[in-house]
Order: C-alpha cells, then structure tokens, then sequence
C-alpha cells in the first residue's frame, strides 16, 4: 500500500477545500469518517488515494439535536450511538433497529451513519478488481455469473444491490440530506440522493467529488406512527441484507392514514413501492390487505438466472413486516 498524506480539518468546509486542491493538483483525495470502508478498500487496491481527509477530529458532527420538532443527526454518529440514541428509539424505531442491524458491534462502534448510507456496493465482482460499471468499465459481470444477491429492481447497467440498512429507513421516513461542498451547500430529499445505474453506472448517489454529506434530518414524528425494520441475513453477522424491509405506518386506532415502504438488498437504491403504500392508505390492516400489499410490492420484479428466490422472500417478509406492525398493541 503506497503512502498517504493525512489531513485533519477544522471543519467540513475545510474538508471539502482539501478534497478540491487536492485534485486540483492531480491528487486523488477521498473524505473518511469511519472509515471501515474506505480504508478495506485502500487494503484491497480496490481505490488509492493520495489524501486521506479524517473527519473525525471535528467536533460536534456526531450529536442528536431537535428545533421546532425536526431532528437533525449529524453525519458522524456511529451506528451503535445512533441504535441506542433514546429519541430515535422511542419516535423513529425503523432507523434504530437499522442502525442496530449492521454488521458486527465492532464495526457499528466505529462506522457512522454517513459512512454506512454513503459505502460502496459489495458485489463480488467489485471488490475482486473485475473492471465492472462501478470500477469504471463497461460490463456487469453479474448478468451472467454469479449473481444470487443482486437486484431483482431497478437493475441496469449494473445489477448491484446498495448495501447500506440506514438507507431503506432514512427514505421511508422522508429525511433530507445536508449536503457541503467546497462553495456552497444544499438540502435532498433522501429519495433524491440515491441514483440508479441507468442515470450514472459508476455512482450510488449524488454527492459530487467534493461534497461530503455533513447531517440528516428527520420530520417530527407524529402521533400514531410506528415504524420497524426487517432483515433477512444469509448468515448471522458481518454481512449485508439479503433482503430487507423499512415500513413506517401512521395509524388512526386500527385504520392506517398513511403509509411508507422500501426495500434494501433487491435494487441498486432503496427501493420505494407508492403503489404498495396506496392500498393501505385508508384502510384497516387486515391479513387479507397485507398479503395484497405484499404482492403488490413485488409486482414489478425482474429477477435473474440465480436470484429468484428474492421475490417470494421479499413477499413474505412486507406481508409479515405490515401485518406485525399494523396489530401492534
């Protein structure tokens, strides 16, 4: 591994100034808060950077604070203070329960919530040095390889899965993303953050090369919503959703007013099924709507030669997920 300049801001905006004169002098510099990604795939080859910019000399990043009801988290809360944070316990369950479901303690005691909505894809193919869409090339390998937990949604170009559990959540609660570059900044919805391959193949989401994704905020929570997150590991730790479903449900007694579901591990961006979160609007949760719900969720799927298995385990798991939460006492 060649040798790397260190450089520790003052604060974001200094951060994203070190991106920018790094690579205005030819320098590859990469933003790590965390950095259990980032730094894997330095180990890996997989990226070489000239500049590492650490994030996490810089004070306050990492706290929890309310005004006028939104909740504003910072971007370098780890996931383990986040999964425990009383607030997000007790007002936006799904987001704890993600956050809580990541991997391994260790790696939720070091890795934050900006990291884990921000890391790049797993797939094999990727992370072995194959010049995929993602690595910069021009083929996904995984159309006709190996490509039991790739997406059954939204695939195309490349058929990755995003990897993060935060993700699924932050949209199903409509959080915005504060966003810093080196001249100005800006606030997305968190659908809007999240790009398909069809829209750029070599990018998850929306940050340019000098933004760094600096907090999120949270709408207040309203009375009479609950919320979870469901996930389906192929082994018990250390790995990502095979599937997963973030659901947020605002109920009137019995009679849900709203609803919000998306999905993880099936689709190349947390995956929001409208037409799934309309047949609930209104209604009383019965078994026979879940189970409409559910296939409803997984009408649209377009599985590949080994990864079928996803559209009835995604059925089952919002058909469950809906029906548990609806009932919930």
């Amino acid at each position: 591994m060649k040798a790397l300049i260190n450089r520790n801001p003052r604060d974001l905006r200094q951060a994203v100034t070190f991106a920018e004169q790094a690579r205005a002098n030819g320098s590859q510099a990469m933003i790590a808060g965390g950095g259990s990604d980032l730094l894997g795939m330095v180990k890996d080859r997989i990226v070489a950077p000239d500049v590492l910019i650490h994030l996490r000399a810089i004070k306050g990043l990492d706290q929890v604070t309310t005004a006028g009801g939104v909740v504003k988290i910072g971007g370098q809360i780890t996931l383990d203070a986040l999964s425990h944070h009383p607030l997000i316990l007790r007002d936006y369950a799904v987001l704890a329960e993600a956050a809580g479901s990541v991997a391994t303690p260790q790696i939720r005691n070091a890795g934050t919530l900006a990291g884990n909505v921000c890391q790049r894809p797993w797939c094999w193919y990727f992370r072995n040095g194959f010049p995929c869409f993602k690595a910069g090339g021009n083929t996904c390998f995984s159309i006709t390889g190996e490509n039991q937990f790739h997406a059954i949604f939204g695939g195309g170009p490349s058929f990755i899965v995003h990897p993060s559990d935060t993700a699924p959540a932050l949209v199903a609660l409509d959080a915005k993303f504060h966003i810093i570059g080196p001249k100005d900044e800006r606030t997305i919805p968190a659908a809007d953050f999240f790009v398909l391959p069809k829209q750029n193949a070599a990018r998850e989401n929306a940050l340019g090369d000098d933004e760094v994704l600096a907090s999120i905020e949270l709408p207040a929570a309203r009375p009479g919503t609950r919320s979870t997150y469901h996930k389906v590991l192929d082994r018990e730790a250390w790995t990502h959703a095979v599937v997963s479903a973030a659901i947020v449900l605002d109920m009137d007694k019995d009679v849900c007013r709203s609803a919000r579901v998306v999905l993880g591990g099936v689709a190349p961006i947390p995956w929001r099924v409208p037409e799934a979160e309309r047949l609930l609007t209104g209604q009383r949760v019965t078994p026979e709507l879940a189970a409409k719900v559910a296939a409803t969720a997984v009408a649209g799927a377009t599985p590949l030669a080994k990864n079928a298995y996803k559209v009835p385990l995604t059925r089952e798991i919002v058909q469950r997920t809906v029906l548990g939460l609806a009932t919930r006492g």
